[in-house]
């Protein structure tokens, strides 16, 4: 019979396979791998099904309703207003300030979080500039990664390694210490993006990539001859344009402008036939009605097998309404769970938790739009991989690769064994999240640091910036598979620009760490 640690070495080859393949859902893969790992018997029932259970997972659901309520109220869309105000529409400007917005916030609120909360932004943004959303997202997520090296807030493993380099004698981490390498990480990460992104990048849109509407309402008044206030938007209701189709149960109903339908929860604002504004009519096949009345009626009628709405409501209304009173309590809710998760005053969990119950009870998102905000795929591949964190901790997988690395390169040069173990980190973070690879390889570190009579803190500081390298592939960290679907990412997609910055990150880890941190 095939031992743990055999069978959990095979898994990850198929898993990784599979993932490469992109011919099966993500998720099937990642749901996969748990079940495999339980039937081989190298896992337990409890272990399988931990990570449903997992915090992470929770988190990240909370996180997905944060964003949203920023989307949906205008506040994503206002930012990304604000930011082509001021900088104009230029490529390398809009994605320079869009990478600079994202790793910022990285760094009070986490890789997640920033993602999760900007990945509209940067949708709408690349429907203004005219390109991808696949030449502006993942550049966003890389972004994420090297905002988490600003302060000890940016990711758990900045915490993690700081206290470990206290357990073995040595001081902590200041707070701003981890930006020494995180500017310059930060840089270059921004400049490869924006000269080599175009060339290493797909020019992919998704198959539902939204259209640039924060001029729509403007644009229907010119086009309908009505005066503006007639087309102003506001977040309790809006305007659509309506196509009457082929066999339209419609066809032949009267209408005039200025009508309710039959529900009364709509009014016809202008009727259009061949170009021409028109008073009354039947209606005919190619028809065009501008209905106005609250968003959730609008929705409705787009959504009528008798019409064809010519734009998505609910797009309409995330990149064109003025801010509100409900936009203004999703940012309070934001700033309050960004504070209290800077303080650490409760576990990250609960918070989100606690924030996204609010933002439904307030009524700024109605359960409905909670819930459909909640991405599975992320969800379940996330909570499925987590099982083969603990399998390479439990098998003996780990145990394995530190008595090969202390026996090969305990008494060698310490930037030799500085350089082996950022590699480990750099390898296995691809495939495992950050904090399980860091919690795996950071016990070598001390071991060699001990072994070899040096200060742990490059070891610390080289494995935390190795575990923020998670470049080459969509399930390295959830920041990555949350661009994956709006992206049109695919997983082979992600090695071509990760390469670069991947290497950028091992030359900071093994150049400038023994620089600013002496052995």
């Amino acid at each position: 019979m095939l031992t743990p640690l055999v069978w959990t070495a095979v898994i990850l080859v198929a898993a990784v396979i599979a993932f490469l393949t992109n011919r099966l859902n993500p998720a099937i893969i990642a749901l996969g791998v748990a079940l495999s790992l339980y039937l081989t018997g190298t896992n337990s029932l409890q272990e399988t099904l931990a990570g449903f259970g997992d915090p992470i997972v929770i988190y990240l659901a909370g996180l997905f309703v944060v964003s949203e309520a920023l989307d949906a109220t205008g506040v994503t869309a206002w930012a990304g207003q604000q930011l082509t105000r001021r900088i104009g529409d230029g490529r390398a400007k809009v994605l320079v300030a869009l990478m600079i917005m994202t790793a910022l916030l990285t760094a009070f609120i986490s890789v997640n979080g920033a993602v999760a909360a900007l990945v509209p932004v940067g949708v709408m943004l690349a429907a203004r500039t005219r390109v991808s959303p696949s030449q502006m997202l993942m550049p966003l997520a890389f972004a994420a990664h090297a905002g988490s090296m600003l302060t000890m807030l940016g990711t758990p493993v900045n915490v993690l390694v700081s206290e470990l380099s206290v357990e073995t004698g040595s001081r902590p981490f200041g707070f701003f210490e981890f930006a020494i390498v995180g500017v310059p990480m930060l840089v270059g990460v921004i400049l490869i993006c924006v000269l080599l992104g175009p060339v290493l990048l797909p020019a992919r849109h998704p198959e539902n990539a939204p259209r640039d509407l924060s001029d729509y309402a403007r644009v229907l008044a010119a086009e309908h001859g009505l005066r503006s206030g007639e087309t102003d938007l506001t977040y309790e209701e809006g305007v659509v344009e309506i196509v009457i189709p082929p066999r339209s149960p419609f066809l032949g109903d009267e209408v005039h402008r200025g009508m309710r339908t039959e529900s009364g929860d709509l009014i016809v604002t202008s009727f259009r036939r061949g170009g021409e504004s028109i008073d009354h009519g039947t209606l005919q096949v190619g028809d065009v009605l501008l209905m106005r009345g609250a968003w959730d009626a609008l929705e409705r009628k787009a959504g009528h097998s008798g019409v064809l709405s010519v734009d998505d409501p609910d797009l309409i209304r995330r990149q064109s309404v003025r801010l509100g009173a409900r936009s203004y309590v999703a940012v309070a809710v934001l700033v309050v769970m960004c504070v209290v998760l800077a303080l650490e005053l409760l576990p990250p969990a609960i918070v989100v938790m606690i924030a996204a119950a609010v933002l439904v009870v307030s009524r700024v998102l109605s359960f409905a739009q909670a819930q459909h905000s909640i991405s599975l795929t992320t969800i379940i591949v996330v909570a499925g991989m987590i099982p083969l964190s603990t399998a390479i901790q439990t098998s003996g997988a780990a145990d394995l690769v530190s008595d090969t690395l202390v026996a090969t390169f305990g008494a060698s040069s310490p930037r030799l064994l500085l350089v082996c173990i950022v590699l480990i980190v750099l390898v296995l973070g691809q495939f495992l999240s950050n904090l399980a690879t860091v919690l795996i390889v950071a016990p070598v570190a001390v071991v060699v640091s001990e072994n070899a009579g040096v200060s742990p803190l490059p070891m610390m500081m080289g494995i935390t910036i190795a575990g923020a390298a998670s470049f080459l592939t969509p399930v390295a960290t959830p920041g990555n598979l949350m661009v994956q679907d709006p992206g049109a990412y695919r997983f082979g997609d992600y090695w071509k620009l990760g390469l670069p910055c991947m290497a950028l990150y091992f030359v900071i880890a093994t150049v400038l760490v023994p620089i600013v941190w002496p052995f």
